[in-house]
């Protein structure tokens, strides 16, 4: 708990001080009334006034977040003790077994160790108040029990409310900064949608239709077009789980005015490796979907996971194609689609399924089985 947000900690550890004073203002008021009851006075003066210094040093020692380590919480813990100790030799025979001379003000070092350390090292810390309330009494007695279950108590329920108040405001933040984000990103996906991603699709679409020079302008345009759309459309790096991305994260960077893209609420994480392959393998659809379903096609990409399987859906309202149009661009050497979509789910132990007919469109159904997906090592393209 000693890695808390900076203000939060800083209420705990003042309301400690508080707490440390009041206490040891009532120390000195019991021990004024009971003075009689007391054989050296004077020592026990002196005990009172030794809390006095260690509260007031205590109060300079943990303002400062480094100094609130084991060395120091153990020097104050063993001032308590000695405090509850140095009651007995104090005190008549015949008073043995009074209220102790540090009376609640020994609650603080253990809840400073639960602040530090978390509410279970309250238990520890009790114990040996507990074993000082022992030394002091001579035998384990019903109030004994009483104060040092009290002293628990204390301290494991304040560590306990610490660590969830902080758990909280880690968890708000993060929240926090995640919204600031989003809504920078929302601003500069209006900015960049109304202008760059206009042109950029523009010239993929010209550069297409005019081929050559113009053709490889196009390829340039349309790999910085997905780019710019992952960087404006990709979600927090802070809810990403290390090592895995989600995979509707990376589809949503292909949505354009003509592909329309429809993910699970829920994040589909997979290795990044294989988030990757797959995510390349669709954009290689959408791909073909440009330069052959003709100007006025559009294509659906849909993504679902059922815990055992990731589906990827590519359909188009294209053209289509012929039965065995594939077969026969395989044998011609055009191996886009062999290679661009059905080679990268073979390589990570999926498969990949075209199907289509003439002036039906084409739908492209790529599955990736979870068990192989977590097997993958390829590194991302």
């Amino acid at each position: 708990m000693d890695a808390a947000l900076p203000g939060y900690e800083e209420q705990w550890w003042r309301a400690l001080a508080v707490f440390r004073a009041f206490s040891v203002l009532y120390a000195a008021v019991l021990y004024a009334l009971a003075r009689d009851d007391y054989e050296h006075v004077t020592a026990g003066w002196l005990v009172l006034a030794g809390l006095v210094v260690w509260t007031v040093l205590t109060y300079l020692w943990y303002r400062r977040p480094a100094a609130r380590r084991w060395p120091l919480l153990s020097v104050d813990l063993l001032i308590a003790a000695a405090a509850v100790v140095a009651t007995r030799p104090l005190q008549f025979d015949s008073d043995a077994g009074a209220q102790t001379l540090p009376v609640i003000w020994v609650g603080a070092p253990v809840i400073a160790w639960a602040l530090v350390y978390g509410w279970g090292a309250a238990v520890p810390a009790s114990a040996v108040i507990g074993l000082a309330y022992v030394a002091e009494r001579g035998a384990v007695t019903p109030a004994l029990l009483h104060n040092t279950v009290l002293v628990l108590v204390a301290g494991a329920t304040v560590g306990y409310v610490c660590g969830l108040a902080w758990r909280s405001e880690r968890r708000l933040a993060a929240a926090l900064r995640d919204q600031a984000a989003a809504q920078e990103r929302d601003r500069l996906a209006r900015v960049v949608h109304d202008g760059v991603l206009q042109v950029l699709t523009y010239v993929s679409r010209r550069g297409r239709e005019l081929g050559g020079d113009a053709g490889e302008l196009a390829g340039l345009a349309a790999e910085q077009e997905i780019a710019l759309r992952a960087l404006i459309t990709a979600g927090p790096a802070a809810s990403r789980s290390p090592g895995r991305l989600d995979l509707g994260e990376l589809l949503r960077a292909a949505a354009t005015p003509r592909v329309s893209v429809a993910v699970p609420p829920a994040p589909v994480l997979l290795p990044a490796a294989a988030a990757h392959e797959l995510a390349a393998a669709v954009a290689a659809a959408l791909d073909n979907v440009e330069r052959h379903a003709g100007p006025e096609a559009r294509a659906y990409v849909l993504l679902d996971d059922d815990g055992a399987d990731v589906t990827v859906v590519v359909r188009d309202t294209g053209a289509g194609f012929a039965p065995g149009r594939l077969a026969a661009a395989a044998a011609e050497g055009r191996l886009g689609v062999a290679r661009s979509v059905v080679g990268r789910l073979r390589s990570l132990g999926g498969s990949a399924q075209v199907t289509g007919a003439p002036g039906d469109g084409v739908e492209v159904t790529l599955r990736l089985p979870r068990r192989t997906a977590a097997l993958s090592r390829r590194g991302a393209p």
